[in-house]
């Protein structure tokens, strides 16, 4: 059975094979994007997003503009890992434009919409999402599923030693999110170790459009170094493992009681899961404490074929 899909994203490249995988898998229909500033400011990520659907040849998918900053904080980005702008690779010049609605509005509109034939995947900060709680407390309850990329629950951070990105971003979005939504949480405890095989992107990188472009999402990295010097040790694609889990289940789940602490200096934005099973505490959040790699890798590069 198919499933209706919105995914909330700050293209980013791993965002971009996420997206990538959502329009070419069978049993997914995206139903469309919403974009939130992350990896990159807004403006960049919602003209990355509209330029992948270019590219993949998907422009009848709506995008909506989301919000421009976290909550409480000035924006940290990540084009250090991304590239200038936010993604790699040779994208076009996008000629749709995006919807009227806000990304926060059109969340809400959607789930309205499609209730419980709904999926929501927020793969960014989760700015938009947890604003869209706010306009529609019952939204949790409305949707199937909420996943969300983000967090490390059991490992150390990829920002500071304790947070991942996206939700060092806006801890007070996540903060609320975490609290609220009962979602299914895809963290570094299973998206770092989510690679795709070094010979799948040297193969992509002689492959054409959009292959090649997607190579270079997959090593955030320009295709001629690619096919220059290949690819040892390939970074993970933790976005796209999200995706993959939506359609093909490759994590496994445990329930803890999860919280998010939002206060100053180095826990920041740390993902606290308590494992200990402490009399009181309620788990509100599924983590995913394991992937099965082989899945994931032979998943996606099937579904990418189709596009």
């Amino acid at each position: 059975m198919t499933k209706k899909l919105l995914i909330d994203t700050d293209p980013g490249c791993d965002d971009a094979v996420a997206i990538a995988a959502a329009v070419a898998h069978a049993d997914l229909e995206l139903v469309g994007l919403s974009t939130v500033a992350g990896n990159t400011t807004l403006e960049n990520t919602t003209r990355n997003t509209l330029a992948i659907l270019e590219l993949l040849d998907r422009t009848e998918v709506p995008v909506a503009r989301g919000c421009d900053r976290p909550f409480c904080r000035d924006l940290v980005h990540a084009e250090e890992v991304h590239g200038p702008g936010g993604i790699r690779g040779d994208m076009p010049e996008p000629t749709a434009e995006v919807i009227d609605d806000h990304g926060v509005s059109f969340i809400v509109e959607q789930a309205r919409a499609h209730g419980d034939d709904l999926t929501i995947a927020a793969v960014g900060p989760w700015t938009n999402l947890a604003a869209a709680m706010h306009l529609e407390p019952d939204l949790p309850d409305m949707v199937a599923d909420i996943y969300l990329m983000g967090g490390a629950a059991m490992t150390g951070g990829n920002v500071t030693p304790e947070a991942e990105f996206n939700v060092y971003v806006d801890p007070e979005a996540a903060s609320h999110v975490v609290q609220y939504a009962r979602p299914k949480m895809g963290g570094l405890d299973v998206t770092n170790r989510s690679k795709v095989a070094p010979e799948l992107i040297e193969d992509y990188a002689r492959r054409g459009v959009p292959f090649e472009t997607i190579a270079a999402w997959f090593g955030y990295e320009d295709t001629d170094a690619i096919r220059e010097r290949g690819i040892d040790d390939p970074p993970s694609v933790h976005d796209a493992a999200v995706v993959i889990d939506i359609v093909d289940d490759i994590f496994e789940y445990e329930t803890y009681p999860v919280e998010v602490n939002t206060g100053h200096g180095p826990s920041r934005g740390a993902t606290i899961c308590d494992t200990r099973g402490a009399p009181g505490e309620e788990p509100n959040v599924d983590v995913a404490v394991d992937v099965d790699l082989e899945r994931f890798q032979t998943t996606l590069a099937e579904t990418l074929e189709n596009l």
